[in-house]
């Protein structure tokens, strides 16, 4: 995987579970060739939404695998990269290298939040440990680890093999920010689904996306039309798309994109916990909303 290849939609995949807790590695292959059959152009797997920190080190090789062998050579697989501590990360990087990875999306550690030296030791430790194309992923929002526009030309000047970073931290200017540094030397990707037009417009070249799970070819005409330049079509769509799309934002995210993609047929609302599915209330206010977008007329008409 090269610089070049860090573009266009990627699905943040979600993990599917079978009835008994397991993960249901022959439903993720089927949906990894089903959004790349809808134009995204890699999968990136073991990320937050892949509710990868309640998965073992073995399912996680086990899933990249499954993922490696489902896809064409030509579509990269991009494995999530996060544990508690560096050591953990560096051999689930090398183990996902040898499983067949393309390309890494290296986190900051689970739980502690170490100063920038200890940032800056972490993710070096593990984009040193393979050769492998990698993406920073920035989201203090979730981790409580901040790597600002000059840490992260830092380590792309540091490292030749940091090749991109998705940006989750909630503000645009994040992304001007970062180009102003470093221009094309590094591929931005969005991190967050409803900051995607505005990113784009900004100078994003790509989007690491969550609702694409259950929509999408509305994802990626969404993107397509952002990257195009066609504004007035590009606001149509994400106009209706926003309510869905802030789904991706809230802490119980993975609850309700699973419950989109059980709407639409595209996978269960089975999650491992401590998650546990939706309830009551909660349960019926989200239903509504999904029911109300995926019949509105907007839908199609943007479409």
């Amino acid at each position: 995987m090269d610089r070049e290849q860090w573009s266009g939609v990627m699905p943040a995949i979600t993990t599917p579970f079978k009835e008994d807790g397991s993960v249901d590695l022959a439903f993720i292959q089927e949906h990894a060739q089903r959004l790349v059959g809808a134009g995204c152009t890699g999968v990136v797997a073991l990320g937050s939404l892949g509710e990868a920190n309640t998965l073992t080190f073995e399912e996680k090789v086990a899933i990249v695998r499954a993922l490696r062998d489902a896809l064409d050579r030509s579509v990269p697989v991009v494995a999530g990269i996060a544990g508690l501590a560096t050591q953990e990360c560096v051999q689930l990087a090398q183990a996902a290298r040898e499983a067949g990875a393309d390309g890494l999306m290296v986190l900051p550690p689970y739980v502690y939040r170490g100063d920038w030296r200890e940032t800056e030791a972490h993710f070096s430790a593990v984009l040193q440990a393979t050769p492998l194309s990698c993406m920073l992923y920035n989201n203090p929002i979730a981790y409580g680890t901040d790597v600002v526009a000059p840490q992260i030309a830092q380590l792309a000047r540091e490292h030749r093999n940091l090749h991109a970073v998705k940006e989750s931290g909630g503000d645009v200017r994040r992304v001007s920010a970062i180009r102003e540094l470093l221009g094309d030397e590094i591929r931005i990707f969005v991190g967050i689904d409803d900051l995607i037009v505005e990113s784009v417009a900004v100078g994003a070249t790509g989007w690491i996306a969550g609702l694409v799970n259950a929509l999408p070819e509305e994802s990626v005409r969404l993107f397509n039309l952002a990257i195009s330049g066609d504004r007035e079509r590009a606001l149509q769509l994400y106009d209706w798309f926003l309510p869905l799309l802030r789904f991706d934002t809230v802490p119980k995210f993975v609850q309700l994109i699973k419950l989109v993609q059980r709407a639409v047929g595209l996978g269960s609302e089975r999650v491992r916990p401590p998650r546990l599915p939706l309830v009551g209330e909660e349960l019926a206010a989200a239903e509504k909303l999904i029911e109300e977008r995926l019949g509105h007329p907007a839908r199609a008409a943007a479409a």
